[in-house]
Parts: structure tokens; sequence; C-alpha cells
């Protein structure tokens, strides 16, 4: 039945890497590899009292939480971030999680053949649905500081007209980098100058435990659509998210997703915004914000013992991720001897925008859901993988 499937669809290609990555479920594996936050840390108590609350809302046709939500999302939610974000509720759409704005904006700023421009390496999510809409996807080389905005001006100045660039402004997925306000500023000086949109991707933002946090690029009035999420400080299994933008264009996405999924789970907006209103929210954020800088601290520290000076990385002020080098090891080679060892992890190739054989020195490690022990446990299954490979 291949012949029946769309263009776009006979054109996806499955991952080597995520076929390895499927043994991370073995109970004797250390993983290092999902981009999940630490289940230890979901705020199970906030939650079951969000859930009862949730349950009392009522609304002409019975309880709001069981019944049909508008597209746009709970007006009760919708005006919480809009007043958060300083923007109007127009300028606001609660998506199912951050992932599905991303393929939103896709699907109503791209047509085949469209330019998105990313940094690379860059989220494997986001160059899933830009491609899947038909959009050709560009890299920009980045560095601690993000992407690297005099690489992007000397792109545009040579003839490059995205239609959007994607950026995910702090503790991006893979590098942990943060864009910084010089960088910024850059970017919306671009955009306004060439006429491209900004999509802000920020679901790390409130994981900062070190380091001065910038501001973000939306402002109303910018060329520029943030992105936000209650995945990583409530629970993704809820999968809300939100976008903050022009009218214009999340009227346009909220259109598109009306043919999607009609909206988001009534239940799981209002969960969310009962948990947002807890007294007790504020301060989760902040320990689990604590509990991340042990955990990174903790990877951190066990790679340099392991690894010594054949390591290379910047030292996480927060979000979930160290971006690491290892020296002359091609960490795609290396993730087959680490799984046979009990630990994983995700080689750099797979954040590759253009060419495979890209990062292929580096890997992606999570420090979010192990604890201290674990972790140094995992780093030293690690370092024996990578000697055998060497040899």
């Amino acid at each position: 039945m291949h012949h029946l499937l769309s263009q776009r669809s006979r054109e996806q290609r499955g991952s080597r890497i995520r076929e390895l990555l499927k043994l991370t479920e073995r109970p004797d594996m250390l993983s290092l590899a999902g981009g999940l936050p630490a289940a230890d840390r979901f705020p199970s108590e906030i939650i079951t009292d969000a859930f009862e609350r949730a349950m009392l809302h009522r609304g002409p046709t019975g309880p709001q939480a069981l019944q049909y939500a508008p597209t746009e999302g709970v007006g009760m939610l919708r005006e919480r971030l809009a007043a958060e974000a300083d923007c109007s509720v127009d300028s606001t759409l609660i998506t199912t999680g951050s992932q599905q704005g991303l393929d939103l904006l896709a699907r109503v700023l791209c047509d085949p053949g469209d330019v998105v421009i990313t940094e690379d390496p860059s989220y494997l999510g986001a160059l899933q649905a830009f491609r899947f809409a038909g959009a050709r996807v560009v890299g920009v080389p980045g560095d601690s500081d993000g992407l690297d905005t005099e690489a992007l001006a000397t792109l545009l100045a040579g003839g490059a007209r995205p239609k959007f660039v994607y950026v995910c402004s702090n503790f991006g997925n893979p590098t942990g980098a943060t864009l910084s306000s010089a960088r910024r500023r850059h970017v919306l000086d671009l955009a306004e100058r060439y006429g491209f949109l900004v999509v802000e991707d920020d679901p790390y933002g409130a994981l900062r435990f070190a380091g001065q946090a910038p501001q973000s690029m939306f402002a109303p009035g910018r060329p520029v659509v943030r992105l936000r999420s209650a995945s990583k400080v409530l629970a993704p299994g809820l999968r809300v998210g939100w976008m903050t933008g022009p009218a214009t264009i999340v009227t346009a996405a909220g259109l598109a997703k009306q043919a999607t999924d009609l909206h988001t789970s009534s239940l799981n907006q209002l969960i969310v915004m009962e948990a947002f209103a807890d007294p007790r929210f504020a301060d989760h954020v902040t320990s689990n914000a604590a509990v991340y800088a042990e955990r990174a601290g903790a990877l951190s520290a066990a790679l340099r013992r392991s690894f010594g000076d054949r390591v290379e990385f910047t030292e996480p002020q927060g979000g979930m991720f160290i971006w690491a080098r290892l020296l002359s090891i091609d960490t795609s080679a290396l993730l087959e001897s680490a799984l046979d060892g009990g630990v994983a992890f995700v080689p750099g190739s797979a954040f590759a925008v253009e060419d495979e054989s890209d990062h292929t020195d580096r890997l992606r490690l999570s420090f979010a859901t192990l604890t201290p022990t674990l972790l140094q446990a995992a780093a030293e299954r690690l370092a024996r993988a990578a000697a055998v490979t060497l040899v």
C-alpha cells in the first residue's frame, strides 16, 4: 500500500539511531538519552488538587473539563497567558504541546520549497515538522551564545530569504546554549530588515539555575512568535503548550488546529490553569531548578573524572542537557558499544541539519532523570565503552 502514501509521507525516513534507542527500555540501562523531565519531580499533589478544582468549573453546556472547548483554548487560561506575555488574547493560542505549535507554524507559513533557517545542530522535532511541511531547512552554525547571527547576516546578504528563523532561545536542544542578548537584538534587526518571522521556542527557560536570563524576543508588534509549554515545569503527559505572536499568524494557526484536533484537551487546560494558580507552584519551579542544578553538576564532575582532557563541554546554566565533545571518537560508532555496556545517549549527528557527517564527535547527554549516584555510574560506563571504541 506504499503507493497510496503522499509524496511527503514517502519521503520521510526512519532513523537507525531511534531504532537503537529503543534499547533504552531495558531495566539495566542508564539513559542519558531522552529529553524527559525527571519523573520524581512531577508535582503530583498540585496536579491532583488542580484536577479536583478543574472538575468544578461549569459552563452553559455542563462541566467545562468534560465538554468541547473553543479551538483557541479555554478562555480563562488564554487570558492568564496573554496577561503574562503583555499581549492580547487574540495573539494567544493554546496548543497540544509546543510541538504542535511548531507543526502549525510550518503548515501555515511554508509552501513546498520555502526556506526555514535554524541553528545547526537543532531540535529533531522542529526539523521533522518543518520538513514534513515541505520546507527546505538551512542550517547556520552556533556556539555557546546560540545561533551565530553574523553567519545568519552573511547568508541573508547572499540572497537567502527564509519564511522564518527558528531559535531555541534558552538552553537549546541539543546544545544547551542560550541565545545572548546581543544576538537577540541582532536577529530582530535582521528580521525587520529582511521581512522574516522569528520563531522563539522556549520550553526550558524556567529551568535556569545559574546566570542571568535574557529578555524574550517576543513583544507586541514584533515579528516574533514565542512557543512555551507546561511540559517541563508541570508534566509532559498533559500536552499543553501555547503560542503568542502576531494575531494574523496566530489566527491562521488556530484555523489549522481546528482541522487537526478541534482543540487541546479541556480537562488538561483547566488542570494547567489551576496548577499555575496554586500558591505552591512557584516553590515547585524553584526547587525543580535546584535539583537540576545538582544533577548537572554531578554529571559535569563525573564526565571530567571519567574522561579527563578527552572531553570538552560548557557547564550548563539550566535546561536538561550537556552537549559534549569526545576527542577522536565517532559517537555514532560509540553508541552501540555504550548500549552494550548499559548506558544510552544521543550521538551528535542525529541533530545535524543538512549533513549527517556533521557533529560526529559530539553527543547529547541529559542529566535530568538520574540521581547524582547514577549519573556517576553512567559516566563510568560511557568511559569504558569509549575505551573499547578506541581500540
